[in-house]
């Protein structure tokens, strides 16, 4: 995990108050210094059924909130610590993040019903992984916007990705501010293509982007990594 980084799958997350006052996230979600119990093993039948484990979430199962936070709590707070450079804010973002699945599980079940055809499509890590980048995106706009800051455009550039710089593990500094320093959206592309590993098309469902649009997102972002790599003066 990334340095500085809060593994939420551990049990520790503190559940964020829920001012709807109408569905409140389980007493079990607040961390306690008490060691958290190991979970019990899924049923097999909802090892790879996100529509089942959405109906649990519906019928308000604290077990099942548990089970998607081991499933993608880690990856969640990498890409919300990738997105914000800061440990506290991207932990934030994660437990709104869950908050937000708690509250729309009845109508995510409701479209995807187990046992249907919709069932097959849903993933909700896929869903996760949307909400968190757009919140992140969010603060990063709101904060800027206070700070008086300007929006940075997102200009065509030609000039080809310095790889070498998101690849080489001496250089993870420089590659961590350079990448905190690309406008929102770049950024993003950045985290979910090369940090998360992300196929293009499930980086693009994340931001809401179709692939097209996706792709040409991610070749300006590349090349925006290049251009502050060669003000650097470290270009290959």
């Amino acid at each position: 995990m990334t340095q500085g980084a809060k593994d939420i799958s551990s049990g520790s997350v503190v559940a964020v108050k829920d001012t709807t006052q109408t569905a409140p996230l389980p007493t079990a979600m607040i961390a306690s210094p008490e060691p958290v119990p190991a979970r019990e093993a899924p049923p097999a039948a909802l090892k790879g059924d996100d529509a089942a484990w959405a109906a649990l979430l519906a019928a308000r199962d604290p077990a099942a909130l548990r089970e998607m936070i081991a499933r993608h709590g880690a990856a969640l707070q990498r890409i919300a610590y990738r997105m914000t450079g800061d440990a506290h804010e991207a932990e934030d973002i994660v437990q709104e993040a869950l908050l937000r699945l708690w509250d729309h599980a009845p109508a995510i079940a409701a479209r995807h019903p187990a046992g249907g055809h919709a069932a097959g499509q849903l993933r909700l890590g896929g869903w996760l992984q949307r909400v968190v980048t757009n919140l992140a995106i969010d603060r990063l706009r709101r904060a800027r916007r206070l700070s008086g800051g300007d929006e940075v455009p997102e200009g065509e550039d030609e000039s080809p990705l310095a790889d070498a710089l998101l690849e080489a593990g001496e250089r993870d500094d420089l590659a961590r501010s350079l990448v905190l320093a690309l406008p929102e959206r770049q950024r993003a592309a950045i985290v979910l293509t090369y940090y998360e590993e992300l196929p293009n098309a499930e980086a693009a469902a994340a931001m809401d982007m179709n692939i097209k649009a996706f792709e040409s997102l991610l070749h300006r972002a590349r090349a925006a990594l290049r251009q502050a790599l060669a003000a650097q003066g470290d270009a290959p």
